[in-house]
């Protein structure tokens, strides 16, 4: 199998990891899994763990009492040998360097279990360290169900993890199957091109949205939309579902200058060289495509199998 045959595998949309929720229902969990020794702690500082190993990179595991004593903890679930996994969570700083990496750098390089827990652990860890007070009242919240939900002190309000959902496509050619259109985005570098992605807006559909984006975004009207599968994307807290849709007319592509800063029709060809190599040094003007974390490299790379 080549190196990019099977890029497209790492993102499944199944579930991999046992969450084991039933269980966050015990308001001891958390304190009697701390000091069970056979208990894994996950430490995420920002959205950086630490990992291991060289050809194939693990996430490193500690144990609760290697923990930061100013963690905000949760609970993950169970391991298939039925050990505990806990989430160590701190604020970022200046030690989280070296072997400490984020999901965008190190994902696609990770096993596809341990890139599930990764993406738990940081969409987790986000929202226990950004929903201190409650939006209602402002009043503190308190952590509950094992990390999973908080409630407020004052009002008692229940308050639990938010996920926006997002659509993210693969425009294929009305004229030929061989084609894909891709758009670089304004904050990027001139060389290097993705999928359309934006937010489902309040009362839309992701169809709709599919087709509202690709128009406001890249000029096109779509059609042959096609659902493939989504992927947790704690950036900040999003669901990405993933589609392929149709162009109607291929001549009707143009940015919009504003998100996207340029799009062009890819062949065949191109994308299957730019998956090939690893990416481009900085001066290199050949096209690099969306690391092998992301759900855009995965509707990428099956477009390319389904095409040759």
């Amino acid at each position: 199998m080549t190196a990019h045959a099977d890029t497209h595998a790492r993102v499944t949309g199944r579930a991999l990891v046992d969450r084991s929720a039933a269980e966050r229902a015990d308001d001891a969990l958390i304190p009697r899994l701390r000091s069970d020794p056979t208990t894994r702690v996950l430490v995420v500082r920002g959205d950086r763990v630490e990992v291991s190993g060289d050809s194939a990179l693990r996430l490193r595991w500690s144990r609760a009492d290697q923990a930061p004593v100013d963690a905000a903890w949760a609970f993950l679930g169970r391991a298939d040998d039925g050990a505990a996994l806990l989430l160590a969570r701190v604020e970022a700083h200046e030690g989280s360097e070296g072997t400490w990496a984020s999901l965008r750098t190190v994902g696609g390089a990770l096993s596809p279990v341990d890139a599930d827990i990764l993406a738990m652990a940081i969409a987790l860890g986000r929202w226990l360290g950004d929903s201190v007070y409650c939006p209602r009242c402002g009043a503190a919240t308190q952590v509950r169900s094992a990390g999973w939900s908080r409630q407020c002190a004052n009002c008692s309000t229940e308050h639990f993890p938010r996920t926006d959902p997002a659509v993210i496509v693969a425009v294929t050619s009305a004229a030929s199957p061989h084609r894909l259109l891709l758009g670089s985005n304004t904050l990027w570098g001139a060389n290097r091109f993705s999928c359309f992605a934006g937010f489902v807006e309040a009362g839309e559909s992701a169809e709709a949205a599919v087709e509202r984006e690709l128009f406001e975004e890249a000029g096109v009207r779509v059609h042959d939309v096609q659902y493939r599968r989504s992927q947790p994307w704690p950036y900040p807290r999003s669901l990405m579902l993933g589609f392929r849709a149709r162009a109607v007319d291929d001549a009707q592509a143009h940015a919009d200058g504003e998100e996207i800063a340029a799009l062009r029709w890819f062949t065949r060809t191109e994308i299957g060289e730019a998956l090939g190599r690893r990416e481009a040094a900085p001066a290199d003007d050949r096209l690099l495509l969306p690391g092998r974390a992301s759900i855009a490299h995965s509707l990428i790379a099956e477009w390319y199998a389904e095409s040759a």
